[in-house]
Parts: structure tokens; sequence; C-alpha cells
């Protein structure tokens, strides 16, 4: 899907324009710009529902997991939650709570490739703290998309 800006209210349909048949969906708020936006997306065909829920579901997973992967930040720091530095946090805070803080102190990059910021877990209380907030922010997230998801009226797409 393609984002249109510029628009202020939800447009979602299937309208056909010629022989083509174009999806709208949604409205948001660009970040960077506070600009407003939907998404569009075209068949050449008049398509069925099931391809238009496959296109609008894979638009939104695709947000949602962007949103996760850099959209956490923890002490004014983004924080990359790529599903390998998931993992990497999940395995070193484990072993810290298990070990009660033996392994510890270990570092991690944080910021940007552009703005690289280092941090040092020496305590498992801060750690401890991190890791928690990187999971609510990771779950919140996950049922942020759900939540949409299950709010579609599909009514609409049906022509």
């Amino acid at each position: 899907m393609e984002k249109i800006y510029g628009t202020d209210k939800a447009q979602n349909g299937l309208i056909q324009v010629g022989r083509k048949w174009i999806v709208f969906y949604g409205l948001y708020q660009d970040p960077d710009t506070g600009s407003n936006y939907e998404y569009r997306y075209t068949f050449k065909e008049k398509p069925t529902l099931a391809q238009v829920k496959e296109v609008i579901i894979n638009q939104i997973n695709a947000d949602i997991d962007r949103k996760i992967l850099c959209g956490f930040v923890w002490r004014d720091m983004p924080v990359w939650l790529s599903a390998e530095n998931q993992f990497n946090y999940k395995a070193a805070y484990d072993l810290a709570f298990q070990t009660s803080g033996a392994n510890l102190p270990v570092c991690y990059k944080f910021g940007t490739d552009d703005e690289p910021r280092y941090h040092t877990f020496s305590d498992l209380q801060e750690f401890t703290d991190f890791y928690t907030k990187a999971l609510d922010y990771v779950d919140s997230t996950l049922k942020e998309g759900w939540k949409e998801k299950d709010s579609i009226d599909w009514s609409v797409y049906e022509v």
C-alpha cells in the first residue's frame, strides 16, 4: 500500500475508477511532519474480499513490526528491538536474574548508527527496568495492532 497525504477523514472503502479498483484504508498522522495520511492500493481487476483483507492486514502487520523495531525509547535512547536483539536481551536478562547479577555488567549499543549511545547495565534492578519496559512496549504494540484489525468494518470493501 502507498501512503497518500492530505486527507482529514478516513475514506475506507473500495471504489472502481475506470478498469481499476482502489482500496482506501485508515487515517494516521505522520509523527515527523504531523500530516495526516491514509493508505491506498490499486488492483488491476475487481478484488475479492479475501484479497482486500490480505492487503490491509499485511500493511497493519508491517506497521506494527516497524513500530516494534524502531519505536521503543528507554531513557531518551532509541532501542532497536530486532528479533535478534530481543533474544539477546532476554538471554542476558534471564542469566542475570538466575545468577543474581553475576554476569553483569553487560553493555549494549542503543541510539542510532549515526548517533550511537552505549549503556552498561551494572545492577539487576536497572536491567530489570529496561527489560520489563521493552517487553511491555512489544506487548502493548502487538495489542494495538490486534485492536486495529478487530475494529475494521469489512462491509465497506464489499461491492
